[in-house]
């Protein structure tokens, strides 16, 4: 397909270049301003969704609703430690 533009683009060498990359920031600004605006709200980056679960932790004991106690030290960015798997 490149090869078929280069071959229908008038002019020499660097005439062809001049106007393929012309050709590039036309399409890559179009796509930019007016394509990836148009079907930003068609994809589900956005549309995050968490789960409740089962309601059980991993050593089968029920989690209770409402405990606000944090798996992670918020003063720090070192976890708790915990047994290995």
């Amino acid at each position: 397909m490149y090869a078929w533009i280069w071959r229908k683009l008038p002019g020499g060498g660097w005439s062809k270049l001049t106007m393929s990359v012309a050709l590039v920031s036309v399409v890559g600004l179009l796509l930019w301003y007016v394509v990836f605006p148009w079907a930003t709200p068609l994809l589900p980056f956005d549309d995050v969704q968490v789960e409740a679960g089962t309601g059980e932790d991993a050593g089968g004991t029920t989690v209770v609703p409402g405990d606000d106690e944090l798996p992670y030290s918020t003063t720090s960015n070192q976890p708790h430690p915990s047994p290995s798997r």
